[in-house]
């Protein structure tokens, strides 16, 4: 029997934001298995320091590698800021991938004069990962980073459009985009943000380009396991749902970021 394309493809967030880049690798991958893990325990991790952002993010790589892996996603962009060598290290005979360096490469792509403006939360704008993932691949680029809390607090509590959308939006955004030397080019760095882009793009304005790192991201690993031979060849699909606490909660609000209905039945209940 083949094992050709055989095995699960692992994601892994704080808590239910990285269901935006689930839902994002499901509609890309459809013909693919996946797990993911939701360290509803702990999170959020933008707000902990980088050392313990890499024991937390070690640790949910060991729970998700006592399966059969055939890769690895960071769907979060202050794990993947500060832990994406160390998960490399364990989990070195699958590929990983992170949000940010896909997201910074369409940035780069994507914008006409350089000016770029990265929004995220504050571990992720404090690490600089994506300016630095920017400047590497585009050194004239000016990258302007801004932390943007309370979109994440909007988002699992389903505010996502309406006038309180809406001011928090140009409260971040009006500075940035008011200015005569204005980005041409918003990355949303972090896998909240998605579920707001209705606000942030009357905000930022309908001549802004607008990189969502949770479809950059499902786009490269299609790429990644099309070149490693390592795709499904057809079939359907599977989910499996693991939670640290909170199923209920993970459930009622997964299925907004998810774009489908959980149940809690669904979702596993594991320790780290």
């Amino acid at each position: 029997m083949s094992t050709v394309g055989s095995g699960m493809i692992g994601v892994f967030d704080s808590g239910v934001g990285g269901l935006t880049v689930l839902e994002a690798l499901a509609a890309e991958l459809p013909s693919e298995h996946f797990i993911y893990l939701g360290d509803t325990a702990r999170l959020p991790y933008g707000t902990k320091s980088p050392a313990t952002v890499v024991r937390y993010a070690l640790q949910a790589t060991e729970a998700l590698m006592q399966h059969r892996l055939k890769c690895l996603v960071i769907a979060c962009n202050t794990a993947s800021a500060v832990s994406l060598p160390a998960i490399g290290e364990r989990a070195a005979n699958v590929p990983v991938i992170g949000v940010i360096e896909p997201g910074a490469q369409a940035a780069c792509a994507a914008s006409r004069s350089g000016r770029i403006a990265v929004i995220g939360t504050e571990g992720t704008v404090r690490g600089g990962a994506y300016r630095e993932a920017i400047r590497r691949r585009r050194a004239d680029a000016q990258v302007t980073a801004l932390p943007a809390p309370l979109f994440v607090a909007l988002a699992e509590e389903g505010l996502c459009e309406g006038p309180i959308a809406e001011a928090i939006a140009h409260h971040y955004l009006d500075p940035l985009f008011e200015a005569p030397r204005r980005p041409d080019t918003l990355v949303l760095g972090c896998t909240h943000f998605p579920m707001l882009i209705r606000a942030i793009r009357a905000a930022a304005g309908a001549d802004v380009t607008i990189v969502d790192s949770a479809r950059t991201t499902a786009r490269h690993v299609r790429r990644t396991l099309q070149e490693a031979g390592l795709a499904a060849l057809g079939g359907q699909g599977s989910l499996r749902l693991l939670a640290t606490d909170a199923p209920q909660r993970f459930a009622r609000i997964g299925s907004r970021f998810l774009e489908r209905p959980i149940e809690p039945h669904e979702v596993e209940l594991i320790d780290l």
